[in-house]
């Protein structure tokens, strides 16, 4: 977009990795929902693309902001006119430098999980967003503990309900096949890109697209298919490395079968994973999918950033940090403007890209003195994605996020088929979850748009009976 629309200007892409993420196959799907696919390629493409742009593989060491300058770790330094932070954020680890512990949440960290899950007989997952649910769903061959600090799978996505309709699809033996993803990769080959892998391995790689999954083979070392335990209400409380264990002299427990009691493990593991709840299990490894932290380290020191609850950069309705000149977008910010009754913030790669496109807008707008007006993206939370093969799709205040107990909960349920839900207040529609192919994305965004007052429908809303878009058209 900058480059666009200076063309003339020298703009600089600072990134750590020899990749690039693209976004391609882009569909607007209705007015705020967007599907993508998101691949590397080489950064050599962005550069043919727009002359102007000059890719520097380099992180960023330090920020002077007074000076406008900006140092690197390949010892070099940059003056900018205008800069914008988009470092996005790093797995929130459960235990920091342990090596049994993987966190994943860019394309180098999943290709390290693949590497050792091709040796496992068991796992423990921890953490219950978006990468843990499609974890857990992609994994066969392995026995897998799941361990969620809520009462249902995928809390940040979805309700109790959603979470019944979708664990048939968890213990299911047969699997569907796949559905083919139309993804290529830009992979780099040869001896370098392993040297660099093993040199970066503590860096930050880029974040894992929508279906960063695929193209891996998660398949362990057993010929079952699907094995997986979930510890509900729990969190990890100490980690053991096997010497340790048997000194304490503890017993851990075999991978549960149902209705039966569990018994302790004769089995050696690699390391043990003890849970708040007093279980403890071995197992070959742990991954840690409990989220991301912004990554603001590198330009905090010296700069008086403010910065939000969640540790993130404060942004304007602009995209304007506090300080002069310097704009952050995606993952690294936190939105400090008064949102939207229907929006919130999510890191997400839907609102990063929304965001990246719009600081780019206000960058545009500020260097050439014009007035901008908030982006629509940030009117309404929208998000498709897939989860357990199921198209889902989230708008608005989906879990009642903020509404307090002032609100009712409308569902209508088909098992195997689909799983709708509407958050409802004063008979106005302020969110929905629809799983499945359930066409009612664009009708139930325009309902949450335009807060139409509903209340005439009732229950007659939800039934399969009523073509709900012939009403609303």
């Amino acid at each position: 977009k900058l480059a666009m629309e200076f063309p003339s200007e020298d703009i600089f892409l600072m990134t750590t990795s020899p990749v690039i993420k693209a976004v391609t196959n882009f569909k607007q799907v209705s007015k705020t929902l967007e599907e993508f696919d998101v691949e590397e390629q080489p950064s050599s493409l962005l550069e043919k693309r727009y002359p102007n742009i000059k890719v520097m593989q380099s992180g960023v060491k330090q920020l002077k902001s007074d000076e406008h300058k900006i140092f690197t770790e390949d010892g070099k330094e940059y003056m900018y006119e205008k800069l914008c932070l988009c470092a996005g954020a790093k797995p929130k680890l459960i235990f920091e430098g342990n090596p049994y512990v993987l966190g994943i949440r860019d394309t180098d960290s999943a290709q390290a999980f693949q590497k050792n899950l091709a040796q496992s007989e068991r796992i423990v997952v921890v953490g219950n967003g978006g990468i843990a649910l499609e974890l857990v769903y992609e994994i066969h061959g392995c026995e897998v503990i799941w361990a969620i600090k809520d009462k249902a799978i995928g809390n940040t996505f979805f309700d109790a309900g959603a979470a019944e309709f979708l664990i048939p699809k968890l213990t299911a033996e047969k699997r569907e096949t796949p559905i083919e993803c139309k993804r290529t990769k830009y992979t780099m080959e040869g001896s370098e890109e392993k040297e660099r892998r093993r040199a970066a391995s503590d860096k930050l790689g880029s974040a894992l697209g929508p279906d960063w999954h695929e193209g891996l083979c998660l398949k362990g070392t057993k010929e079952f298919s699907h094995k997986v335990h979930i510890e509900t209400l729990c969190e990890v409380k100490k980690i053991y490395l096997q010497q340790e264990f048997i000194q304490l002299q503890r017993t851990s427990l075999t991978f549960p079968k149902e209705e039966k009691n569990v018994e302790p493990d004769e089995v050696l593991w690699p390391v043990y994973v003890e849970l708040t709840n007093g279980k403890i299990y071995g197992c070959d490894f742990i991954v840690s999918a409990t989220g991301v932290v912004p990554n603001v380290k590198p330009f905090l020191d010296g700069n008086n950033f403010a910065v939000g609850e969640d540790g993130g950069l404060n942004v304007d309705k602009h995209m304007r940090t506090s300080l002069p000149d310097i704009y952050a977008a995606g993952d690294i910010c936190t939105a400090s403007w008064e949102p939207s009754p229907v929006w919130h913030q999510m890191r997400l790669w839907t609102q990063a890209r929304q965001m990246g496109w719009y600081a780019a807008k206000c960058m545009v707008a500020d260097t050439l003195g014009e007035s901008i007006d908030m982006d629509f993206s940030f009117e309404l939370f929208a998000h498709v994605t897939k989860f357990f093969n199921y198209k889902v799709v989230v708008l608005g205040k989906y879990n009642a996020q903020g509404l307090g107990l002032d609100h009712e909960l409308m569902l209508r349920c088909t098992k195997g088929q689909e799983y709708v839900k509407v958050v409802m207040q004063n008979g106005r529609m302020m969110g929905a979850v629809l799983i499945g192919e359930t066409d009612l994305e664009e009708t139930f965004e325009n309902l949450i748009l335009n807060q139409m007052d509903l209340s005439a429908y009732g229950e007659d809303l939800l039934n399969p009976d009523i073509d709900i878009e012939d009403y609303f058209d």
